[in-house]
């Protein structure tokens, strides 16, 4: 598998300031808008808006959903499988930071 598969590759950093709409977000990630529905149904991302028309992504929610697909299309986990994925992960980077902070790692 090449480093543009790869989700879990450092990606080039996008400006948290930046702003997706939801076709946007789904082009650049080339996920389907469905999945990307059901991501933000489940919690995988949380737009600000109150409907898929008036979603805006920040730039952080590209890396997440380009991981959320990757994990859907690879590894074939469903939607709320891919939330509880997440989760840990952002817990386990959470963990990883405290670790550093107190100098045990």
């Amino acid at each position: 598998m090449n480093s543009y598969n790869n989700p879990l590759v450092p990606l080039p950093i996008v400006a948290e300031e930046m702003q997706f709409t939801l076709v946007e977000l789904c082009r650049a990630c080339r996920a389907p808008e469905a999945h990307v529905i059901a991501w933000v149904y489940e919690g995988v991302l949380d737009p600000v808006g109150a409907a898929p028309q008036e979603w805006r992504f920040t730039g952080p929610s590209l890396r997440r959903a380009k991981l959320a697909l990757w994990l859907s299309r690879d590894l074939e986990i469903n939607p709320p499988g891919i939330a509880m994925v997440l989760d840990l992960l952002d817990d386990l980077v959470a963990l990883q930071a405290r670790l550093e902070r107190s100098g045990a790692a």
